[in-house]
């Protein structure tokens, strides 16, 4: 079929043509963000998830809507050598500039702006990688202390103050939140807990892999309290068959039920797995019927793609022990796979391999859903290794 009218959209957040599955996802949070604008108590909440499973193109969604009805938001991810404060300093400035739409700053807006000059002078010394603008004036005693969890409070609460007296809200939206230091997770924790209690109209979302939670429970222990920890998983049959069908109807064409099966099989019902399959079948597919056969070939074409993409740009990070270590995962199956059992396949104590499997849990290629175990966050990721590295050494 004609690859100019290809329905589906495989790519790092690329929103998919049918959000299948996920529409309560969506009214949960709209719902929350409808009472913090109306002044009423709402936690701020966390999509948790593998790989593949969609969590940025909810994020983005999310994001969407609320700025459909006049939010305003700070959209942020975390890189993995950056830190927060220089992320967020030039967002934030360029937030109160498009609360003000150009015009004079109020009073809560300039004292917002000041703050921000301030938070980046206070905190250069010790975040390198923060760059100051000469323009930015500081507000004396406001975000100013050099104490993370002390300006970022202040900071914050200015945007909020600035926000209510313009009659809006705002969203921190943060995307990869896993790889924020837990000094500078825990800061951030504090200041929304902070800005909760005041009901300031400022709120964060944010997504990130499953090792999060651990993370945020370890910055600060009331985080499970002060924001709402959302799962996102793959996708259930019907709304994987929807997520695969309904485009392909759209375009007047319809896939066989084995040929449904058979995608359902191999993507496991992992939202980009889905797009990858759906993309490959209708560009091998005569039509107006995607068959069996066409769904086997995407098969080939899509798996030949991941190799040198999606699973390519991760395995390229990873140092010569690690890859041993997930090829030794890889040897044991899908997971999870106890340590012990990890360390017996590469002829090694635990306590020898622990360095490696911390390191492979920051990079975010590992992650551990129960003490002692150790998983993939990228589906499918065991395969990928048998293909790339077919023998297994130690």
């Amino acid at each position: 079929m004609d690859p100019r009218l290809n329905p589906y959209s495989p790519g790092a957040g690329n929103p998919p043509p049918e959000f299948a599955g996920r529409d309560h996802i969506i009214e949960q949070a709209e719902i929350a963000l409808d009472r913090i604008k109306a002044g009423r108590s709402a936690r701020g909440f966390i999509l948790y998830g593998l790989r593949g499973v969609g969590k940025t193109v909810l994020l983005n969604k999310i994001g969407l809507e609320a700025e459909a009805k006049s939010w305003v938001v700070i959209q942020i991810e975390s890189p993995e050598e950056r830190s927060l404060p220089a992320i967020l300093i030039p967002k934030i400035r360029s937030t109160l500039l498009k609360i003000s739409k150009g015009q004079a700053l109020k009073d809560k807006l300039a004292k917002a702006m000041r703050a921000v000059g301030g938070f980046a002078r206070a905190l250069k010394v010790k975040y390198g990688d923060i760059e100051v603008g000469l323009d930015l004036e500081k507000e004396a005693g406001v975000a100013d202390s050099g104490d993370l969890e002390i300006d970022l409070t202040d900071l914050l609460a200015s945007v909020g103050e600035a926000a209510a007296e313009n009659s809006t809200s705002v969203i921190v939206s943060i995307d990869e939140l896993q790889y924020v230091p837990q000094e500078q997770l825990a800061a951030l924790i504090t200041a929304f807990h902070r800005i909760s209690q005041r009901q300031l109209p400022i709120v964060m979302i944010a997504a990130g892999l499953p090792q999060l939670l651990g993370q945020m429970g370890r910055a600060k222990s009331y985080a499970e309290r002060l924001f709402e920890f959302i799962s996102i998983d793959r996708l259930d049959n019907g709304a994987a068959s929807d997520a695969l069908c309904i485009p392909a109807e759209k375009g007047n064409a319809r896939y066989s039920g084995d040929a449904i099966q058979e995608i359902l099989k191999q993507t496991q019902g992992y939202p980009y797995f889905l797009q990858e399959w759906g993309k490959h079948s209708w560009n091998l597919a005569e039509g107006p019927e995607i068959t069996f056969h066409d769904a086997t070939r995407a098969t080939t074409a899509a798996l030949a793609e991941l190799d040198l993409s999606f699973f390519r740009v991760r395995f390229d990070r990873l140092t010569p022990a690690e890859k041993k270590y997930v090829r030794a995962m890889a040897e044991l199956g899908a997971g999870p796979h106890r340590s012990g059992d990890i360390a017996e396949k590469l002829g090694k104590a635990v306590t020898a391999i622990a360095p490696t499997r911390s390191s492979l849990i920051k990079k975010g290629m590992v992650y551990s859903p129960n003490h002692g175990d150790t998983a993939f966050t990228v589906p499918l990721f065991d395969g990928f290794m048998k293909r790339i590295m077919p023998q297994f050494a130690r």
